[in-house]
């Protein structure tokens, strides 16, 4: 086993390039924890606790130095149904949260089995054309997550404000695109996110910025102090458990999934290679962590993990810094966060967006077999219309059933028919 490494220098990592994309990879991380937190139905601060508590502790832990853990749209399109059947079970509006709660010790015990059991060793044997199909579509999702970033209290930006808009995102994608054509030894993310935000705030232009963001989504801002340790107040019971049962089952198989095969990405793009059983164990090490001091947990982030990558990120640090840098954003630096554009951030993300994307697709749809052109359309799809979960296994059972095909075209099974 490997010594512990702040720094892997191995794949090109250093201090200074882990610390620059660390916060890099946090400024990008606020609108996304406090975005996904509202599609789950619960506090901004919960978005951003539950990001810090995953990003620190699976950086420390985990099984993929480099890659960045915290609050994901995955796994927060089920917390939304389990928050509002919570609210409806307990009888108040706070009693989904602290069922949300509960479900996460659950997740995170069953993940931390699946650790144990060295289960995590089975996404190597996920095939390629799913693992094409999987980043396609999540690459697609991305891109659709942030077109709601061009909406102001639920409606579409029109005229000046939506050409302001896009002006801001086009600067963003260009520096990102330019800068390292010039000089590598400074993160072009951070950068652009930099250049754009002090452009917007000393010019005056008006725009969206993450504090109008969260106030128009009906929060009230990012500043908060530490999260405190207390036990989910729910009424021990076999009812609450058969009730979260399900929710926990679903929650920590999304989040191994997408976990894993981030890994396995992050593998490729950096040529090293992660130990996925020790990803199991710290993710739900960090899902359960998350139920006892108020987040709302969460898995790997392919975005985020792939900024930090491009950033010049590769070793425990960069994602040690990113987690704790959140965390100072909401204990001491909310005000100026808050004044961070929301093109910005989009930019960043549609450059991920395009970078993550396996173009190489169109040009393999030739060249390999029929079946495996079936299955990265159907895995992309699949992420795009359901979830990471479904698409996933549907490609895993495609293919293992084309491969059963294919064996059964031999002459040793044709002849056992006979």
């Amino acid at each position: 086993m490997k010594p512990f490494q702040l720094i892997d220098k191995t794949t090109g990592g250093s201090v200074k390039n882990d610390v620059l994309s660390g916060i890099t990879v946090a400024l990008a991380l606020v609108p996304e924890a406090v975005a996904f937190a509202f599609v789950a139905g619960v506090s901004p601060v919960v978005g951003l606790y539950g990001a810090f508590m995953m990003g620190l502790v699976t950086a420390i832990f985990g099984g993929r130095p480099g890659m960045i853990s915290g609050a994901t749209g995955a796994m927060a399109v089920v917390m939304v149904h389990l928050v509002k059947e919570g609210n409806a079970l307990g009888g108040t509006d706070s009693a989904g949260l602290q069922y949300l709660f509960f479900t996460l010790l659950i997740t995170g015990i069953i993940q931390m089995l699946a650790g144990v059991f060295r289960l995590g060793k089975f996404v190597r044997m996920i095939p390629h054309s799913v693992m094409m199909g999987f980043v396609n579509g999540l690459a697609i999702v991305i891109f659709i997550s942030q077109l709601g970033m061009f909406k102001s209290q639920g409606q579409w930006l029109q005229g000046n404000s939506l050409l302001v808009m896009i002006g801001l995102v086009l600067a963003t994608m260009a520096i990102m695109f330019l800068l390292p054509l010039i000089t590598k030894k400074i993160p072009a993310a951070l950068t652009a996110i930099l250049v754009v935000s002090t452009f917007v705030i000393f010019s005056g232009v008006e725009t969206e910025t993450v504090r109008s963001f969260i106030l128009s989504n009906g929060g009230n801002g990012i500043k908060a102090g530490l999260p405190t340790f207390n036990f989910p107040s729910v009424v021990l019971s076999l009812e609450t458990l058969n009730f979260v049962l399900p929710y926990a089952t679903i929650l920590a198989a999304i989040g191994l999934i997408e976990s894993l095969m981030t890994l396995n990405l992050i593998d490729e793009l950096t040529d090293s290679h992660g130990n996925g059983n020790k990803e199991c164990i710290a993710q739900g090490a960090a899902n359960t962590l998350n139920g006892f001091f108020g987040g709302m947990g969460g898995c790997a982030m392919i975005g985020q993990s792939i900024i930090n990558i491009k950033s010049g990120g590769r070793g425990r640090l960069s994602g040690i810094i990113a987690a704790v840098a959140l965390l100072l954003f909401i204990l001491f630096g909310s005000s100026l966060i808050e004044q961070v554009p929301i093109a910005a951030l989009v930019g960043v993300m549609f450059m991920v967006v395009i970078g993550t994307f396996a173009w190489s697709t169109f040009k393999v749809f030739n060249k390999v077999p029929k079946y495996d052109v079936i299955v990265i359309v159907l895995v992309t799809g699949l992420t795009v219309v359901f979830d990471l979960a479904i698409a996933v296994l549907s490609g895993v059972v495609v293919s293992s059933l084309v491969f059963a095909w294919e064996k059964c075209k031999a002459d040793t099974c044709t002849q056992t028919y006979r």
